[in-house]
């Protein structure tokens, strides 16, 4: 892969107990790819997305973004830069949508009517009409339209990276499956290098460019979804992906 996005050399992090967090974990990622990380709780998948905008320093191996490792990163510009998504959405309580999704651009020094136009901007991407909700407190919004919000601030900047931690996890299922449809289509939109982590084996098949599977720290697998399903690495992920997903999932 030339010049990949965000590179993972060996990797490896303990934080006490049995086993590492991570074990040298190495990947890719290209410009304007979907990798999803995907494995059950503990198995280092967070942690490997944290280690992307240092905030987790990993013991020993590199971290690459756009080229440059990471440590020489100013970590707020790094932040700045890398668009981040988690469950709890983290909307300020006291502040109107308008002024969540334009918080950040607003730190860069953006003139009012260049952060009020990308806000609006950003509520359409998101399928959410401005007029009705530009004013709303995120108490007023319900928990999809909360995480629509996280996703428009996440992009307010235009990071070239967007790094997502569970980010439909706390939605209904069919709320799910809606904003799951509507970031596929963002990603093809925008064109963005994503990092998405999930447990969800559907959720994974459906929204990625390709799998990493993880297992105790260790990245078992790296390969498309249908490679992943068709010709899973060890009996580990033949298990955790259940072959009798695959025409329901390939095929949706």
């Amino acid at each position: 892969m030339a010049d990949p996005a965000v590179e993972l050399r060996e990797v490896s992090k303990a934080f006490g107990g049995d086993r590492p967090a991570l074990s040298k974990v190495s990947l890719q990622i290209g410009s304007g790819e979907t990798v999803v990380l995907l494995g059950s709780s503990g198995s280092g998948k967070t942690t490997t997305l944290k280690t992307i905008n240092r905030l987790v320093t990993p013991d020993s191996g590199e971290i690459l973004v756009r080229g440059k490792s990471v440590g020489s990163w100013d970590p707020i510009d790094l932040r700045r830069q890398t668009g981040y998504v988690i469950q709890e959405v983290g909307l300020l309580p006291h502040l109107s949508v308008e002024d969540n999704i334009g918080l950040v651009p607003r730190l860069l020094g953006w003139t009012e009517q260049k952060r009020r136009e990308r806000t609006l901007e950003l509520l359409e991407l998101v399928s959410l009409a401005p007029e009705a909700f530009a004013h709303k407190r995120p108490f007023e919004l319900s928990g999809g339209q909360r995480q629509r919000v996280g996703v428009a601030r996440a992009l307010a900047a235009d990071p070239p990276l967007l790094l997502m931690d569970e980010p439909f996890g706390a939605l209904d299922p069919i709320n799910r499956r809606k904003l799951q449809d509507e970031f596929r289509e963002l990603r093809d939109r925008l064109n963005k290098t994503i990092v998405f982590v999930t447990h969800d084996v559907p959720e994974a098949l459906r929204l990625a460019h390709r799998i990493g599977v993880m297992h105790e720290g260790k990245l078992l697998q790296l390969d498309s979804p249908r490679t992943v399903l068709e010709r899973p690495a060890d009996a580990f992920v033949r298990d955790l992906v259940r072959l009798d997903t695959k025409e329901a999932v390939l095929g949706s």
